[in-house]
């Protein structure tokens, strides 16, 4: 019975010895198997950071590549150049997006900006075009121009002003950057709903000195504070002139109004002034020629 005791003693502290092994064995798998994925993670991390930071938005010589509205100057297919309209531009934004216009049509597409090492690839996909017919602008300037933007990826090459995309088979698109109009000292023309000519017609003027705006509504002159920073512009409450006007021209004004007395995000593309509001209403406005 003693011998019989110690051995069932001897058996149990083997089988608790074989048990804290096993959750080691088990153990040192998985930290392996971690070692192994760490620079497939890592090399994801490092793609997915790339492209948050807009990596690709730089190109050749150091100018920036998206975020930018480039007026088309020409574009060259098969050896043959055309002219661009004064029109046509294209801008390509930060979020993958691009749209423009042919000095006619306008058109939009999924945009891809890479970095390539020794110079950035932009690609444009899903492309779409209107097609309205247009007396002053070629039509085989607007098919040249599709097809150099949409047939595959294309290299650019510029610097400071200009840029040029070039496709793989050499052809290519020069363009120039357009600046914006600036949003102090400008007359903004605002699109505003039941406008009738230049009767109905709202204006609107930013000082910067002052740090107001001011002019006029669809009906009354109208003026109030406006501080202006990190894209957004703090409105005052509005101090306007009491004339009544025909009833569209006063719904008009009284949407504008709502912008007034609160925040609004502003971006500025061009001579193009967009104006949202934190309720989401939004207005645009074009710089006065």
């Amino acid at each position: 019975m003693y011998r019989q005791s110690k051995q069932n003693r001897q058996n149990r502290k083997h089988a608790k010895h074989e048990a804290r092994k096993k959750p080691q064995r088990g153990t040192a798998l998985t930290v392996a198997a971690v070692a192994a994925l760490v620079p497939l993670a890592a090399a994801c991390g490092s793609e997915k950071a790339a492209d948050d930071t807009g990596s690709g938005s730089v190109g050749a010589g150091g100018q920036r590549v998206t975020g930018v509205r480039w007026s088309i100057d020409s574009v060259t297919v098969d050896g043959t150049t055309h002219r661009a309209p004064d029109a046509a531009h294209v801008r390509i934004d930060d979020g993958g997006e691009a749209a423009g216009s042919t000095g006619c049509n306008s058109f939009s597409a999924r945009a891809a900006v890479e970095d390539r090492g020794e110079g950035e690839r932009v690609r444009l996909s899903d492309a779409m075009f209107t097609e309205k017919a247009c007396d002053k602008v070629p039509a085989d300037f607007e098919k040249s121009l599709g097809r150099a933007l949409t047939t595959g990826p294309l290299t650019t090459e510029g610097g400071g002003e200009r840029l040029t995309l070039t496709t793989a088979d050499g052809d290519t698109v020069r363009l120039s950057r357009s600046e914006d109009a600036s949003l102090y000292g400008t007359e903004w023309v605002v699109d505003a709903p039941g406008q009738q000519g230049d009767e109905g017609r709202a204006r609107l003027t930013f000082d910067r000195d002052a740090k107001t705006v001011s002019g006029r509504l669809p009906c009354n002159r109208v003026s109030a504070g406006a501080t202006v920073g990190d894209g957004r512009i703090v409105l005052g409450a509005p101090s306007t002139t009491r004339m009544m006007c025909e009833g569209s021209l006063m719904d008009a004004e009284k949407r504008l109004l709502g912008l007034f007395d609160g925040k609004v995000d502003y971006r500025i593309d061009h001579e193009t002034l967009t104006l949202t509001s934190e309720d989401g209403t939004t207005v645009r406005a074009v710089a006065e020629q």
